[in-house]
């Protein structure tokens, strides 16, 4: 037989034998390379996560102090001129920045608690921060900026201690801004208006004449400007708009025909303010929208519960045909038992204890009534109630309203008061009247709104989250 062309070489058993084990070798480098991998995974998924609860934290901390700005009517006084910011943002200790830093520890990261939280104010357009919002300048009175950084040292790693690697630290910085727009085409960079569209406005328009201001404006119809800017205690006029009290009063009388239209009553006290009723657009779900108490009709039911199909929006113009903006003069508001009595009875849980407000400090103070849904005792500290109201206020400086019983009017600003109580009086001056106090004023500004989406919230000054500097 003869030998074959190409033969594959004959290896001795003495080679093969120096091979063995390398199949083990390769196995074993394979699966550490394979477990430091996945281990690497872990310590960055571990991390990643971290990072997005370091982000929530920084979220929840900065609109908790800019809620606590805006409540506080820090925009009310651009000027700070009786010096009052320093009471709300003025360092660490003070009310938005321990607002921020508790809010932002109930925060976990990574399984561990009490991040270290920094809060900084800034001025829209930019500026260094300060932890003293008092050092800042007027333009932080217009739209405040809250800067809220949260850091999270030392979070455990699992599979980086191969390397020596022992923790790892995360942080995140959020930034909130308390959008007010009277007057913010000055500050803007547009020099164009951004509107706000505030939700569940109660249907309610006042006149733009201030009671504590000699019924002048409250906001100017030239820029929208607040006219009466500051801080008053107890009630007082003399400093400012900012916890101003006075009544709401019905314009006009079904039935009757007759309708105040924001001019001086001769009869009544001089700290009063006519409203007229709005006309809501749709009736608000019954199911989600009115409280337990119960209403009759869509009027009722947008005082008592959320109407959030009526668009009320800053730099809107009544003729336009998205934005009526029309009154119902056929409504009943007005007595003991008329519609608006009985529903903002209904609203504040006058019945059960309503929630109070406490106007002889300042920062002014919530406190909870007995009837609070919340469940929290009599006089507890609280910083949301159903009190809290925002209003349209319509320009009355024409002193007449055309269009028969259902006319349409100019939304220039939005008032925000606390309902105080609802009077049960005998005379027609003190009948189903509201007491209420100012919190805070926004004015719709001269500018045209330059085609962005409007701000929406629940108040005239809402809160909202920007892109981080």
């Amino acid at each position: 037989m003869l030998r074959p062309l190409i033969e594959r070489p004959r290896r001795s058993r003495a080679s093969r034998s120096r091979e063995r084990g390398v199949t083990m070798a390769l196995v074993a480098l394979a699966i550490f390379s394979i477990v430091a991998m996945a281990g690497l995974a872990v310590d960055l998924g571990t991390l990643y996560e971290a990072s997005a609860e370091a982000q929530r934290a920084a979220d929840a901390g900065a609109l908790a102090a800019a809620r606590m700005i805006s409540i506080s009517g820090v925009t009310g006084d651009p000027t700070n001129h009786l010096a009052h910011w320093q009471d709300v943002c003025g360092g660490p200790n003070s009310p938005a920045s321990s607002a921020a830093t508790a809010e932002a520890q109930l925060n976990t990261i990574a399984g561990t608690s009490n991040p270290t939280v920094t809060v900084t104010y800034q001025i829209q357009g930019g500026g260094a921060g300060t932890p003293n919002c008092a050092s800042q300048t007027a333009a932080f009175g217009v739209n405040p900026l809250v800067v809220v950084k949260v850091q999270q040292t030392s979070l455990p790693t699992y599979f980086s201690r191969i390397w020596g690697q022992t923790g790892s630290s995360v942080s995140a910085t959020a930034t909130a801004e308390v959008f007010n727009p009277s007057g913010s085409e000055a500050y803007s960079s547009t020099g164009n208006l951004i509107p706000v569209q505030p939700r569940c406005v109660k249907p309610w328009v006042v006149p733009n004449s201030d009671p504590g201001n000699g019924n002048k404006q409250f906001v100017s119809l030239a820029d929208g400007t607040i006219q009466n800017p500051g801080i008053s205690l107890n009630g007082g006029s003399a400093s400012g708009v900012i916890g101003e009290q006075f009544v709401l009063y019905p314009d006009c009388y079904q039935g009757t025909g007759t309708c105040n239209f924001g001019a001086p009553f001769t009869a009544a006290p001089t700290s009063i303010v006519g409203y007229l009723p709005y006309l809501p657009g749709l009736a608000p779900a019954s199911s989600t929208a009115v409280p337990s108490c119960g209403n009759a009709n869509a009027y009722q039911q947008a005082i008592a519960g959320c109407d959030q199909t009526t668009a009320y929006q800053c730099g809107v113009s009544s003729a336009t045909a998205a934005a009526p903006n029309k009154l119902d003069l056929n409504e009943n508001p007005s007595g003991n038992s008329g519609d608006t009595s009985t529903a903002v009875q209904c609203l504040i849980h006058q019945a059960g204890g309503h929630d109070a407000l406490d106007t002889t400090a300042y920062p002014f103070q919530f406190q909870a009534g007995s009837g609070n849904p919340l469940n929290v005792a009599g006089s507890t500290p609280i910083t949301s109630s159903s009190s809290i109201v925002s209003l349209p206020i319509y320009d009355n400086s024409t002193g007449t309203l055309p269009g028969g019983q259902q006319p349409s009017v100019t939304i220039v600003g939005f008032l925000q008061v606390f309902i105080q109580n609802v009077e049960a009086g005998a005379t027609q001056f003190d009948s189903g009247t509201l007491q209420v106090t100012v919190l805070n004023v926004a004015g719709c500004g001269s500018g045209v709104p330059n085609g962005t989406t409007p701000v929406y919230g629940t108040s005239p000054v809402p809160v909202r989250l920007i892109t981080p500097p």
